[in-house]
């Protein structure tokens, strides 16, 4: 406990001298207080944490549209090419948040990664805490020294994969030059077919994930598998049972996954007709509060080493419940709309899949291009403006442009798909739909209707090869706009869904290799590559 003794002064001062040697003192001490209790308040981060983390900026989603006005601002300062993409624009990341510490850059190259301490630094360390008091501070100081030295291996070991997929990116092909049984990427619906191919690789040699036991279902170790946000359900299960990369031991763990269902948290919490959400803030926020009080690691990197993941529209509104969570943290969402604060640079945009039945059986594959009679397809109510803009625009207006609010009952929604060049995937209320990945399992050309919608696995894969993007102020010149597109470059773009089509797969049973579940998985792998926590 820290004691305060009345200050004595020399009776020979006068008023005015103590005046000025109080008042400085009074104000350093009103803003030290300030600045200790909010840090302490809003990350549950202890104030005198050693822990920090840096972004290292390797990977980032250049080609998104959304990032083009970012891209311009910050392209003066650029050191760091994506390897996935083989444009000319490259960029420092900094993650610029006031409240998360920084370190200086450090060299890296090759396999070797530059250590954080030397054998003097430890032996500080060693000191510092040994001072705190006999046989406590032994214990305390190789306690320190463990977590120092594992989180050192854990880091060297991101350092070679860094410097595995740099290398292959240069490669530049189009083509993996990666032996492998399973699949080789390969064409232009990847921005650098190798250096993914690669970073898979070392993805399924090098990560592991740890998952969180504190908290009762079904709120927490659970989701829905049957609805349009299966993909939440379907992630968190496959999670839970092991089959994607979880490890019981977190010491070894290079991401940590907080394993709430938003979707649950709704159907349990919320009160229909309320007009906030702070029941499911305030539980957001008191299982962060849990999570950094029982175990170090949230605190170490402030939670940037840690994921959460969501298909339901209120998911980003509640991370913001926890700023570390909201600002820092890898967030897992289907709603990827920029303007509600997603961030492509951090941030996994998650496919939106409504599975009725549990599975996708039946809804793979289509007739060939030549049997595709519809030039395009839409059917769906009035959910926001943008579709509000489309129906109005092109419901029953156009022989060509099949434009329903609600499907004839002699009509099937499927059949439809298979039956269309181009599917139309207008935004709702928020910017995900499922209606992206029915086209790509129907072998529909997806036709992307949004001003601030991130594509899933936009990292990876280059959405303009096989998929056209419309902004909601060209909705008129639809019609226009894919009559343009040559029979040619269609039959290319059809060939090239068929292609990324196992990236949306959701398997029966166990999840396979580059199928939906391991490319998300993928997704945070690259982010947590693109961060660095150091002592």
């Amino acid at each position: 406990m820290w004691s305060f003794k009345k200050l004595q002064l020399p009776s020979f001062l006068s008023s005015n001298l103590a005046l000025l040697v109080f008042i400085p003192l009074v104000l350093l001490s009103i803003i030290a207080c300030t600045l200790i209790g909010q840090q302490s308040s809003s990350s549950f981060v202890p104030f005198s944490s050693v822990w920090k983390w840096k972004s290292i900026g390797i990977f980032n989603s250049y080609s998104l549209r959304s990032l083009s006005s970012y891209e311009e601002q910050h392209e003066a300062s650029s050191s760091f090419t994506s390897p996935f993409n083989n444009n000319s624009f490259h960029e420092n990341l900094v993650v610029e948040e006031e409240s998360i510490p920084h370190q200086p850059p450090q060299k890296e190259g090759g396999e070797d990664i530059e250590r954080d301490k030397s054998n003097e630094g430890e032996e500080e360390i060693e000191k510092d805490i040994s001072n705190e008091g006999g046989e406590h501070g032994d214990n305390a100081t190789k306690e320190v020294l463990k977590m120092y030295r594992r989180l050192e291996r854990l880091e060297a070991i991101l350092a070679k994969s860094r410097s595995s997929i740099r290398e292959a990116a240069r490669n530049g092909s189009m083509i993996s030059n990666h032996h492998d049984p399973d699949y080789v990427p390969q064409g232009p619906m990847y921005h650098n077919a190798n250096s993914f191919h690669r970073s898979y690789l070392e993805m399924e040699k090098n990560f592991k994930v740890y998952v969180y036991e504190e908290g009762e279902p079904p709120i927490f170790h659970n989701g829905p598998c049957r609805s349009i946000y299966s993909t939440e359900g379907r992630f968190i299960h496959e999670m839970e049972r092991g089959s994607l990369y979880r490890t019981k031991n977190p010491d070894e763990a290079l991401v940590y996954f907080l394993p709430f269902s938003v979707v649950v948290m709704v159907q349990y919490l919320f009160v229909p007709g309320a007009h906030d959400m702070h029941a499911l803030g305030r539980t957001v926020a008191d299982y962060v509060k849990v999570i950094s009080e029982r175990h170090s690691f949230w605190n170490r990197s402030l939670g940037a080493d840690h994921f959460m993941l969501s298909c339901h529209d209120w998911g980003p509104h509640l991370t913001s419940y926890v700023p570390h969570l909201f600002n820092t943290s890898i967030r897992v969402l289907c709603n990827a709309n920029t303007s509600e604060g997603f961030n492509p640079l951090k941030d996994v945009s998650l496919p939106e899949i409504n599975l009725k039945t549990g599975d996708i059986k039946g809804l793979i594959g289509g007739p060939s291009p030549s049997r595709r009679s519809i030039l395009a397809f839409f059917a769906g109510g009035l959910h926001g403006n943008i579709r509000h803009h489309l129906l109005e625009q092109w419901k029953g207006k156009d022989e060509d442009m099949l434009v329903y609010e609600k499907l004839p009952n002699d009509k099937s929604y499927e059949t439809m798909l298979k039956n269309s060049r181009f599917c139309l995937c207008p935004s709702g209320y928020e910017v995900a739909s499922p209606r992206v990945v029915e086209a790509i399992y129907a072998e529909c050309i997806p036709v992307l209707i949004s001003d601030n919608y991130v594509p899933p696995f936009s990292d990876v894969l280059n959405w303009n090869a096989f998929s056209v993007t419309i902004g909601v102020k060209d909705i008129p010149n639809i019609k226009k706009i894919l009559m343009s597109i040559s029979q040619s470059q269609y039959l290319r773009m059809h060939r090239r869904v068929k292609q990324v089509q196992r990236h949306f797969v959701i398997n029966d049973g166990s999840p396979k290799r580059f199928d939906l579940l391991n490319m998300i998985v993928h997704s945070i792998w690259l982010r947590r590559l693109n961060i660095r926590v150091q002592e």
